[in-house]
């Protein structure tokens, strides 16, 4: 599995051939706090690379879901809709927000590796 991140703070998974799971990284979900509610996508809707596609808000404040690749959502983390602190827990885990087909893969191989994404890190 290979986890690549958005310099808005998603990251991105692919599971196989062309299918990925999005979520927000830790850095992202500490700078929220406790998450209360999250807005999920449409299954089956296509969205573009950098398009909002839900909202995670929490008692601080509210922020968008960026895209980090261009494809089509083909599963949500419904369990996020009962329990959104899932993502508080388990951000890299049983917090993930989506799962989309993947349209292109030079988008993702684009993103940043882990080393590249802490280097970010540092200078927020």
């Amino acid at each position: 599995m290979t986890t690549k991140y958005t310099p808005d703070h998603e990251w991105i998974n692919i599971e196989d051939h062309l299918t990925a799971v999005v979520g927000i990284t830790p850095h992202a979900q500490e700078a929220l706090g406790d998450v209360v509610f999250v807005e999920l996508p449409e299954v089956g809707r296509s969205y573009a690379k950098g398009e909002v596609a839900g909202v995670v808000e929490s008692v601080k404040a509210a922020a968008d879901l960026y895209m980090p690749i261009d494809g089509e959502v083909v599963e949500v983390n419904a369990a996020l809709k009962d329990d959104p602190a899932r993502v508080n827990r388990d951000p890299l885990g049983q917090g993930w927000f989506i799962r989309m087909k993947v349209a292109d893969m030079a988008q993702f191989d684009a993103l940043m590796d882990a080393p590249a994404y802490d280097a970010l890190l540092k200078t927020l």
